[in-house]
């Protein structure tokens, strides 16, 4: 398969798409605010609205064009609607963060999660050695699916010319290679040193923690 070539000699402007794999992102932003914080644990509150601008504006500067285009952000995430936050979290997801200009939210319902096994002998436990109370857990399935596959799929459909992917999931890796292969610039914004493995197989990255002032939500 060979991707049609890039469209910026006849449109006079570099293409930029992002996309995020929401969970990833927030919970990395957490762990890295947190530590700069010296706290043991917090939620950085993120501006969404901004947070399209701020990466667009970076890649741009990390590619070396002044004349871009942001052709929006497709946001990744998944949801629990057994967790006590889950509703709120869902509606959130599909009736406001999806209705923000240049946004789309693709959202994904959480699946149970298999029950750990006993290296002994076996068997599932299903209930908590301590309290007895039932061990329930979720686990995220096809969102890595659903980034890769957009990922491909659009710069296959010319729809971009750069893609910059917000993730630190090296499970992304093998989608870089490939669009590098065909002659398709990824571009990864990160928290380094975590997400290594995919920063080095994109074609940049740059750091988003030292730029969190720009879209942390007042």
């Amino acid at each position: 398969m060979t991707i049609p070539l890039q469209a910026t000699a006849s449109t006079g402007k570099t293409r930029i798409r992002v996309f995020i794999d929401f969970w990833n992102f927030q919970l990395t932003l957490n762990g890295r605010e947190a530590k700069a914080r010296g706290e043991a644990d917090t939620r950085f509150p993120i501006d969404w609205r901004a947070l399209p601008n701020v990466i667009t504006e970076n890649a741009a500067r990390v590619l070396g064009v002044t004349d871009y285009a942001y052709e929006g952000s497709i946001i990744y995430a998944s949801y629990n609607l057994g967790a006590v936050d889950g509703p709120k979290q869902h509606r959130w997801l599909t009736t406001w963060l999806d209705r923000q200009p240049g946004l789309q939210v693709v959202c994904l319902e959480r699946q149970p999660k298999k029950p750990p096994t006993c290296p002994s002998c076996h068997q599932a436990i299903v209930n908590c050695p301590h309290c007895n109370a039932r061990i329930k857990a979720t686990i995220e399935k096809g969102v890595d699916t659903a980034l890769v596959t957009d990922m491909i799929r659009l710069a296959w459909e010319d729809a971009h010319d750069v893609g910059v992917v917000v993730s630190s999931d090296r499970d992304l890796v093998p989608a870089v290679t490939f669009l590098d292969a065909k002659g398709r610039k990824t571009i990864q914004a990160g928290f380094p040193p975590i997400g290594v493995d995919l920063a080095t197989s994109c074609w940049a990255s740059f750091d988003l923690f030292p730029l969190r002032d720009q879209f942390r939500r007042n």
